[in-house]
């Protein structure tokens, strides 16, 4: 049965007298509704009434989710998980969203236009204090920000909480009146946080996280409306007629959303393993480097190939007895050669993911500090082979301060043209010798 097209205001319940009879049969009759929902018409239709009014979007939820938007901010720009779960903490109970997926069951436009857009301006205003901590963050760039980009990130354990708190959420307020906090905070975490890192990079001007956070909270909110609407039919709550098209409706965009999206959201197995093993926005995919080497090059006190030539045509052309041999003193053609110094190679830092790549003392080993996407330094000539992966030695300047450190090979594209470092053939000049 559709919900009424008028506003659901939660009422206060009729005041009863002391003495009335039937006090005790309304209170397990509630107590028999939060163990089984009805199966006829009229039950059902007073069952949703019920769920839409707990259900319906109040004002705790706008305030709750200014506090929410500024603690999150708040956390990307101190990159502090605890300051994130102390946001999510405190973020709105997600019920307006079980009325959201109520409205579409029961096809009730009204109802479905006033949940949508309550959680819009709430996902607006966490996305608005993500955008003013952003902007916040230009003061001090660089900085490291983990946590901002790995919630602007789908990942697959993510996916799974998400399902699992979805379908408690909708299961624990359909049977029963207390309030769902446990569900609605993984509810939370998986739509808030991606909505605060999409503002904050927007903010910040950091690549990589708007709209990327954007697509990621979409995503989660199309996944969780998934299976919250499939947990609301297991319930057994029959759908009216409008609500049977809404919701076949809402389901092919939900499903269209995931197709289009969730394919470029997820880290590649690669990529993946490496941010599992060092914390650090590392990426693989770049061509390994190659070790300079110095070319010898003949000196002024060598003799040139065009002056040997010329003395061997003058010595055969001059009539020498047989009986003596001509041979030309070895002291007196030195085979010293000259180093010429290699021209600086520079390269300039280009993680595919993350925004920055981590500089470390050895190979894996201490963090020295995070360059952002970027940053120009100065590539050695060392490079190291660990676990298959290539790591390069590099120095950069920072604040009037040399620092070297070994960077992924992978993260750093180079500024200046890359030498050619095949070996090629060094012609030899000989001593000339006339024997009989």
């Amino acid at each position: 049965m559709p919900l009424s097209d008028d506003p659901i205001i939660p009422l206060e319940p009729s005041p009863r007298p002391a003495h009335d009879p039937n006090a005790g049969r309304g209170r397990r009759r509630r107590v028999t509704r939060r163990d089984m929902i009805p199966n006829d018409a009229v039950g059902q239709a007073a069952f949703v009434f019920d769920l839409a009014r707990r259900a319906y979007p109040s004002f705790e939820l706008f305030v709750f989710s200014l506090v929410c938007g500024a603690i999150l901010g708040l956390g990307y720009l101190l990159d502090s998980q605890a300051v994130l779960l102390l946001g999510i903490l405190v973020a709105p109970l997600m019920t307006p969203w079980v009325g959201f997926l109520l409205s579409i069951l029961t096809g009730s436009p009204r109802f479905l236009f006033e949940t949508f857009m309550a959680l819009l301006i709430s996902a607006g205003i966490i996305f608005l204090g993500g955008v003013l901590t952003g902007f916040a963050a230009r003061l001090f760039l660089p900085i490291t920000l983990t946590n901002v980009f790995t919630h602007s990130r789908l990942w697959i354990p993510e996916l799974v909480v998400l399902i699992i708190g979805a379908i408690t959420l909708v299961i624990s307020f359909a049977r029963s009146e207390n309030r769902p906090f446990l569900p609605s905070v993984v509810i939370a975490y998986t739509f808030f946080l991606p909505i605060s890192a999409s503002g904050f990079g927007l903010g910040s001007g950091l690549e990589g996280l708007w709209p990327q956070g954007a697509l990621v909270a979409a995503v989660h909110f199309s996944l969780a409306s998934i299976f919250g609407l499939g947990t609301l039919f297991l319930l057994r709550l029959r759908p009216s007629k409008w609500g049977i098209v809404i919701s076949l409706i809402a389901l092919a965009l939900f499903a269209g959303v995931l197709y289009r999206l969730m394919g470029a959201g997820i880290p590649s197995g690669q990529a993946a393993s490496i941010a599992t093993s060092t914390p650090a926005f590392e990426s693989t995919g770049l061509p390994a480097a190659s070790p300079t080497r110095s070319l010898p090059t003949p000196t002024k006190n060598s003799p040139s190939p065009s002056a040997t030539v010329a003395a061997t045509k003058a010595l055969l052309g001059t009539a020498v007895p047989l009986t003596v041999a001509v041979t030309l003193p070895v002291t007196e053609t030195p085979t010293t050669t000259m180093t010429i110094e290699p021209t600086p190679i520079f390269g300039q830092v280009s993680a595919r993911e993350g925004g920055g790549a981590n500089l470390r003392e050895v190979p894996n080993g201490t963090l020295l500090r995070t360059l952002n996407n970027g940053t120009i330094v100065e590539v050695s000539s060392e490079f190291r082979l660990v676990n298959g992966v290539t790591w390069v030695k590099v120095a950069v300047t920072l604040n009037s301060e040399r620092v070297e450190g070994w960077l992924l090979e992978s993260t750093v594209t180079y500024a200046t043209p890359a030498p050619n470092f095949e070996a090629s053939a060094t012609p030899s000049i000989g001593l000339l010798t006339v024997v009989p």
